[in-house]
C-alpha cells in the first residue's frame, strides 16, 4: 500500500467525518456550476460568485456544496475554499459543525495548520465536536505534525470525540506517513483497548505496516484476524495490500494468488481497483494480465478516463512493451477524452528511459504539428539524452523547442551541462543567427552571463560579422575580459 494511495484514502477516511452533500441535479450543474469549473486558472472565484448574485440568479446551499465538494476531489483546495468562505461571508446559510468542518480541512489544506487552528479556535462552542476535531485532527495529520497528532487525539479522547475508527486512522496513516511502521500495531491495539472497532481500512494499515517491515508472517496473521472477522468484508483492497507486500519479499505465487482473490472481489465498475492492479502484474512482469485486465476495464467500465489510460500507458513501458503502449496511445486520441499531455509524455518518458530518442522526438514534433501542447521539461529531458549520446545538434533542437515554451512553465529550468554544451557547439559550429536566437530565447530563463556572450562572439567572428555591440552588452552586464574573450577576439586577426 504506497503512501499516495495511503493518503487517498485518508481523504477519503476524513470525507466520512464531514458533510458529503452531493447535489446532483443537471439542471443546476449548467448553471453556477458550469459557470465556475472551468475557471481553473482563475486567482480569484469571488467576482464570479458576486456578479451571479448582481444579475438576480438565484444560489442554493445544496449546489454550493456540491461545487465545494467536486473541487475538493478535483485537489482545487484554493477554489473550494473561496466558495465556502464566500457562502458563509454571504450569510447563505448558518454554518453546521459539518460544514464547519470542510472549512477547516480546507484551510489547512491551503494556508497551513497554523491557521486551522485559528479557525478552530474561534468557533463558537456547540461548533466543536467530533466532526471539527476531526478535521484539525486530518490538518496535523495531513502536515506530518506528529506530536500535535497525538496530543490533539489524547484531548478528543478525553473529550469523548474518538469513539469511531477514523481518528485512529488518522494517527495510523500518520506513522505509516513518517515512516513509523512499528507504531501502527500498536495504534491498532489501543483501538481494541477501548472498545473502538477496526474497519477495512484499519487492518489495511496495519497490514502494510508489516508489509513494510517485511514482516510476512505479522501481515498475514492480521489478514487472518481480518478475514474472520464477522462485521467485515475483506475488500478488493486489502488483497493488493498483501500482494503488494508478497511481491517485495519475493514471493510471486503468494502475490499472484492475493491478486486473484482481490479480482474476485473488485467491484466491476472500479477503474481504480483495476488500474492497481494492472500495475501489480506489471510489477510482476505479467504482460498477459496486465492485458486482460485492461480489456476487462475497458469492457465493464463506462469508458476509461486518461488516468486510466497513463496507467495502463506506464504499467506496458515497465514490460518493455512499446509497441502496445503505442496502440494504446492511438486507442486515447481515439477516445475523445480531453486532451492531457500527461498521456503522451508516458511513453515519451518511456522512449527517454530505454535511450529511444529519435521516437521521443518524433513524437513530440507530432504533438506540435497538431497544435497540442508539450512541457518544456519533457522537451528537455529529450535534449538531455541526445546531448549526452554526443548529438549536439539534435540536442540544440530539442532545447530549442523547449526554450519556446518557458513562458507557460516558468518554473522549468534548463540542464546547465547541457546548456553550457550547446553553446560551446553553437560558437564553434553553429551559424551566427542560430547563436543569437537561442542566446536571446535564453536570457529569458536565465541571466546573461558569459558563456552566452562567447558562444555568439565565437559564431559572428567565424561569420565575419562585426562585434563591437556584444562586446558593448558585455560590458553593460559587468561581464570583463577574460584570457578566454581574448583569445576568440584574437580570431579576428587570422
Amino acid at each position: 500500500m504506497n503512501t499516495k494511495l495511503i493518503s487517498k484514502t485518508l481523504n477519503q477516511n476524513q470525507n466520512a467525518i464531514i458533510s458529503r452533500s452531493y447535489y446532483t441535479n443537471k439542471t443546476n450543474k449548467a448553471t453556477l456550476y458550469s459557470k465556475l469549473s472551468p475557471l481553473g486558472s482563475t486567482p480569484s472565484l469571488e467576482p464570479e460568485l458576486d456578479s451571479w448574485i448582481q444579475n438576480g440568479k438565484k444560489v442554493k446551499v445544496a449546489e454550493l456544496q456540491r461545487i465545494i465538494h467536486d473541487f475538493r476531489m478535483r485537489k482545487r483546495f484554493t477554489h473550494a475554499l473561496q466558495v465556502s468562505e464566500w457562502m458563509n461571508k454571504k450569510g447563505i446559510c448558518i454554518f453546521s459543525p459539518s460544514q464547519h468542518a470542510v472549512q477547516l480541512d480546507l484551510i489547512g489544506r491551503v494556508h497551513g495548520f497554523v491557521s486551522a487552528e485559528n479557525y478552530f479556535n474561534n468557533l463558537r462552542d456547540q461548533d466543536k465536536n467530533e466532526k471539527t476535531y476531526g478535521a484539525l485532527l486530518n490538518c496535523y495529520v495531513q502536515k506530518r505534525e506528529t506530536d500535535k497528532s497525538i496530543s490533539h487525539l489524547q484531548k478528543m479522547k478525553e473529550m469523548g470525540f474518538a469513539k469511531s475508527s477514523l481518528s485512529y486512522n488518522d494517527i495510523m496513516c500518520l506513522y505509516t506517513n513518517v515512516g513509523q511502521h512499528e507504531k501502527v500495531p500498536q495504534v491498532l491495539n489501543e483501538m481494541k483497548e477501548n472498545n473502538v472497532s477496526p474497519d477495512n481500512f484499519s487492518y489495511r494499515l496495519c497490514m502494510n505496516s508489516y508489509g513494510a517491515r517485511g514482516d510476512l508472517e505479522g501481515m498475514e496473521k492480521m489478514l487472518n484476524e481480518m478475514e474472520h472477522q464477522p462485521d467485515i468484508v475483506v475488500d478488493w483492497n486489502s488483497y493488493a495490500v498483501a500482494a503488494s507486500s508478497y511481491i517485495k519479499g519475493g514471493l510471486t505465487d503468494k502475490a499472484i494468488d492475493s491478486l486473484k482473490k482481490s479480482e474476485t472481489r473488485l467491484d466491476k465498475k472500479d477503474g481504480t481497483g483495476y488500474n492497481h492492479l494492472i500495475s501489480l502484474y506489471a510489477t510482476l512482469g505479467e504482460k498477459t494480465e496486465v492485458l486482460r485486465l485492461w480489456d476487462l476495464e475497458k469492457s465493464t467500465c463506462e469508458r476509461p478516463i486518461n488516468k486510466d489510460y497513463i496507467n495502463i500507458m506506464a504499467s506496458l513501458v515497465k514490460l518493455d512493451e512499446f509497441e502496445e503502449v503505442e496502440k494504446v496511445l492511438k486507442e486515447w486520441e481515439a477516445s475523445g477524452n480531453f486532451y492531457d499531455v500527461r498521456v503522451p509524455n508516458t511513453l515519451i518518458i518511456g522512449y527517454s528511459g530505454k535511450g529511444l530518442y529519435e521516437k521521443a522526438k518524433a513524437l513530440l514534433e507530432n504533438l506540435t504539428e497538431k497544435g497540442k501542447a508539450t512541457l518544456p521539461n519533457i522537451w528537455g529531458k529529450v535534449a538531455a539524452g541526445f546531448f549526452d549520446k554526443n548529438e549536439v545538434a539534435k540536442a540544440f533542437s530539442c532545447m530549442k523547442a523547449a526554450l519556446c515554451l518557458y513562458e507557460e512553465n516558468k518554473e522549468w529550468k534548463p540542464n546547465q551541462k547541457v546548456i553550457t554544451g550547446i553553446l560551446s557547439w553553437l560558437g564553434d559550429e553553429g551559424s551566427a543567427e542560430d547563436a543569437e536566437a537561442f542566446v536571446s530565447s535564453l536570457k529569458n530563463v536565465i541571466p546573461m552571463n558569459r558563456e552566452m556572450y562567447h558562444a555568439v562572439l565565437k559564431a559572428h567572428i567565424r561569420a565575419g560579422k562585426e562585434v563591437h555591440g556584444l562586446l558593448d552588452g558585455m560590458k553593460t552586464c559587468k561581464i570583463k575580459e577574460d584570457e578566454e574573450t581574448k583569445k576568440i577576439l584574437s580570431m579576428m586577426q587570422k
